[in-house]
């Protein structure tokens, strides 16, 4: 393996999911993982990127993808992928049913001891995949540390992804810096609330930002301000790397700047100018 002690501007973390996707429009099969989808954002963004993945040597095709992006990959070999089958009974891209069919198995410290960046962004796809002494080594560095709630959330219950509490949610928040979630996600963690409480009560756990995507944009909770944006896309054909796309970029962003209001489009403030607070309940189905 290459010697890592460079400085990157960005490291991600995380398995490589290979990803079938059934929805109204039909099945696809894609090559995904946080740190798949991360890594292309902040390469295209013009950073030094290091990312770090298990998978089966049958799949290397994802990285000499990313090697031709720039990227520099530290690739553990694994005897299988991580699988995952992503079904959407609706029309609601919040809505889905993931189902796993194999598993590149967890990282270990020693896999992260020597990577060095300014941030270090864990996206992994359930738990177990990355342990808190992991998280505890990785705090241990002169980082930015971000990670996505469904690192840890979400368990592999007899081949169906669902989300359950976690003894250690507390000291893992307490590492990090930056916290990623989503609506259904936050439902989970504080029950039937509105996105800026749910903000306002992962922030006390530790993250000094917390970045919430929703259906409708990406709610971000920092400095005591939240700052807020839509998003417009072309088109809707699921969610899967909606978040993995948002943390990365916001990420890869916050290296060169806070985020102002010129720089989050939308409403400052304790809530939206018109008075409404977007909420949410938790639905097991959603994932």
């Amino acid at each position: 393996m290459k010697n890592n002690a460079q400085l990157y501007d960005i490291a991600f973390l995380g398995h490589y999911t290979k990803d079938t996707i059934i929805s109204s429009t039909g099945t696809r099969v894609v090559d995904g993982g946080a740190f798949n989808y991360g890594s292309n954002v902040a390469a295209r963004m013009g950073l030094k990127v290091a990312a770090i993945t298990r998978l089966a040597k049958e799949d290397f095709h994802v990285v000499e993808k990313l090697k031709q992006l720039g990227v520099d990959v530290f690739a553990h070999i694994s005897p299988q992928s991580t699988c995952l089958r992503l079904e959407y009974p609706t029309s609601n891209v919040d809505e889905r049913i993931i189902y796993v069919t194999s598993s590149a198995g967890p990282f270990t410290t020693a896999q992260v001891e020597r990577i060095q960046a300014r941030v270090i962004v864990v996206g992994a796809s359930m738990r177990d995949e990355v342990s808190l002494q992991v998280i505890a080594e990785l705090a241990k560095k002169k980082t930015i540390l971000a990670a996505d709630v469904q690192s840890f959330i979400r368990i592999n219950d007899n081949g169906k992804l669902v989300p359950k509490e976690w003894p250690e949610r507390n000291d893992i928040f307490a590492c990090l810096d930056i916290l990623k979630t989503d609506a259904v996600e936050a439902g989970l963690l504080f029950g039937e609330c509105d996105l800026y409480t749910a903000a306002q009560k992962m922030h006390d756990l530790g993250p000094r930002e917390v970045v919430i995507t929703h259906r409708d944009g990406l709610l971000v909770y920092a400095d005591g301000k939240f700052y807020e944006e839509k998003f417009l896309p072309k088109e809707i054909i699921g969610r899967s790397g909606r978040g993995d796309t948002c943390i990365a970029s916001y990420t890869a962003k916050r290296l060169r700047a806070s985020p102002p209001r010129g720089y989050y489009l939308g409403s400052s403030g304790n809530q939206p100018e018109d008075g409404s607070r977007r909420t949410f309940s938790a639905n097991y189905a959603r994932g």
